[in-house]
């Protein structure tokens, strides 16, 4: 009697945990949309009772993530390309971002042009007098090449150039990496000469947000295409993903999940 109440409880105990998994949402992806993504899934979680896992991978892992099914759903934080899509898996957008072009707030600084912010990250110019700043070196700061945001960026201010008959990015060897928005802010709010570009929902006071084009960094701005260095948060999941991953998507494009999108500092799309 002993072991088969000890079967049935191992059993029972198997079962607990196999739906436990299955009511588990899985979302990975792009670390500008985690910001977001965390806040969104504990709402969820007191509204629903839904458990969301949320992991910041970069946009290139979640769309792949998607893809093959290790997570439910993908976040993107840039345009997915076609080639990187399969045909059961589709992407939807949930809100739109700005990219902050960032400096130190000692920096005098306030306005740059597209075409500026460009010469600036292929190393063609050097120096912060050459666009009406201080006769001080430029520090340039990017991010990893599997981030949502450099390819945004990259793609917004063709940043890309052909070697052999491929395109690869075209921003100085000398820049400095940051891994994430984070450590972009890090690098640019504890170097005076520093320039950076990070989510615009991730600006602080801890450092400044250029105008770019006369057009500062703002959600009206950007809704009204006039600041254009901006981009979509996309979720990406597979046809057949389960219904839990679907409804989850549906709370984000709802009213009530739009707004918590707005009071994180980004655009909703309905």
């Amino acid at each position: 009697m002993k072991k088969v109440i000890g079967l049935a409880a191992a059993i029972g105990l198997m079962t607990t945990s196999l739906v436990q998994a299955d009511s588990t949402i899985t979302v990975s992806g792009s670390t500008s949309v985690t910001n977001v993504m965390e806040v969104l899934s504990e709402n969820y979680k007191q509204t629903a009772g839904k458990t969301v896992e949320v992991q910041g991978t970069g946009s290139s892992a979640g769309i792949r993530a998607a893809k093959d099914g290790t997570s439910m759903i993908g976040m993107s934080s840039r345009e997915v390309k076609t080639n990187e899509m399969s045909a059961d898996t589709k992407g939807t957008v949930i809100a739109r971002d700005g990219i902050a072009i960032a400096v130190n707030n000692s920096n005098p600084i306030k306005n740059l042009t597209k075409e500026q912010v460009a010469k600036i990250y292929r190393g063609e110019v050097k120096n912060w007098k050459e666009v009406g700043g201080e006769n001080k070196p430029i520090v340039v700061v990017t991010r990893d090449t599997a981030s949502g945001t450099r390819g945004a960026f990259e793609d917004i201010l063709k940043l890309k150039r052909k070697v052999n008959g491929i395109k690869v990015s075209a921003i100085a060897a000398t820049a400095q990496v940051g891994n994430g928005n984070g450590m972009v802010k890090t690098i640019v709010a504890n170097n005076p000469f520093a320039i950076g570009y990070i989510s615009l929902g991730s600006v602080d006071s801890s450092l400044k947000a250029l105008a770019v084009d006369g057009y500062k960094a703002s959600d009206n701005n950007i809704a009204a295409g006039d600041y254009t260095i901006a981009r979509p948060f996309v979720l990406l999941m597979k046809d057949d993903v389960n219904k839990e991953a679907r409804e989850f998507v549906n709370y984000i494009l709802s009213d009530t999940g739009q707004n918590i999108i707005v009071n994180e500092g980004y655009i909703r799309v309905n």
